[in-house]
């Protein structure tokens, strides 16, 4: 009998390593978001006290019919988990600018709504982050690069959200 260990399989086929072009785009686009996120975020808490995810649900809300969604539809826009959502009401709730409401057609669903103090808080909001958006991308962008920014993100981000069941998504969990 022989007891001789098995070799290890053969290792696995080497990663395919970002080229220099590569990795010089996916850092630029690393240091990009990350100084965009802050820029926004400094913008929105200095003029409303409150983070750019918040500001985010506040438009979708104020957006949507009724400035109503359910929890699970606003989940799915803000790409965000359900659990981080009902955190971001709650504070949202406490400054009064949405609140809750049950559904009447699902026990378990919640609408959340966007109060008329909440929407005043947006409309007064809304011009200096929108300064902030146009100074930090827009402004700096040729009409071109602007159309080839979006369609280049919406490739990625379609990429990311496949629609089979079972999909790992944020909204999801």
């Amino acid at each position: 009998m022989n007891t001789a260990p098995t070799p290890a399989p053969a290792a696995a086929t080497e990663p395919r390593w970002l080229s220099p072009g590569e990795q010089l785009v996916w850092r630029s686009y690393i240091e990009a978001a990350t100084l965009l996120e802050d820029h926004l975020d400094r913008q929105l808490q200095r003029d409303a006290g409150m983070p750019h995810m918040y500001y985010g649900l506040l438009v979708k809300l104020g957006e949507s019919p009724r400035r109503r969604l359910r929890m699970t539809e606003l989940a799915r826009h803000a790409k965000i988990t359900r659990s981080r959502l009902s955190h971001a009401i709650a504070r949202l709730e406490k400054n009064g600018w949405v609140r809750r409401e049950d559904c009447p057609s699902d026990k378990r669903g919640q609408f959340a709504v966007l109060t008329d103090e909440g929407y005043a808080v947006l409309a007064r909001t809304a011009p200096g982050h929108v300064a902030a958006v146009r100074q930090a991308v827009f402004d700096r962008l040729t009409p071109q690069q602007q159309e080839s920014l979006g369609e280049i993100m919406r490739i990625v981000a379609e990429g990311l959200q496949p629609a089979t069941a079972g999909a790992d998504l944020p909204w999801l969990r």
